[in-house]
């Protein structure tokens, strides 16, 4: 049975290693080896920004588990998207991670039920995220539950920059 839950500091060792397995697992093709490693460097491991974020009472990380391993989470933020993109009073999106072996099991469904419903909690007006161009069936999850396309985002994985699609759902 898959359970949910609000992230804790002990989680962090476990949630950094299932969230680069799947940005590897997602992305790891995209880019030329030493990109690929510059941006896991940055991003993952003792120094990486999800352990950084996972200590800040200002970012929130819901969890879903089956048989208490990390099978998903999501991470809402205050927006990180350039000002001119979005409009005051949004949150964001920064992740949304389901591991291949949980895929089509409702995980992501729940995890984006979670975001929405904690971002009216908050009284924000609109949620935003930015997904890969070409990750398709991230982009199908986001189309199916309302997100509109509403400009781009550069974003970088070592030297290579690659186009980022910045989505809204108005809330």
């Amino acid at each position: 049975m898959i359970d949910y839950r609000d992230a804790v500091p002990a989680d962090g060792p476990e949630l950094d290693a299932m969230g680069k397995k799947v940005w590897l697992e997602t992305f790891g093709h995209s880019a030329p080896p030493a990109d690929i490693e510059a941006y896991v460097s940055g991003a993952y491991g003792p120094k990486g920004t999800l352990l950084r974020d996972l200590a800040d009472p200002h970012i929130r990380y819901r969890l879903a588990t089956d048989d208490d391993r990390i099978v998903g989470y999501a991470k809402l933020v205050d927006p990180w998207l350039p000002k001119e993109a979005i409009a005051p009073g949004g949150l964001q999106l920064s992740q949304l991670y389901v591991a291949s072996t949980h895929h089509g099991r409702g995980v992501a469904d729940i995890l984006m039920r979670w975001a929405i419903g904690t971002a009216i909690a908050w009284h924000a007006n609109a949620l935003y995220l930015t997904v890969w161009e070409e990750n398709a069936r991230a982009k199908r999850f986001y189309d199916k539950r309302g997100f509109v396309h509403i400009g781009d985002y550069a974003f970088r994985t070592g030297r290579q920059v690659d186009r980022d699609l910045i989505m809204k759902l108005a809330l």
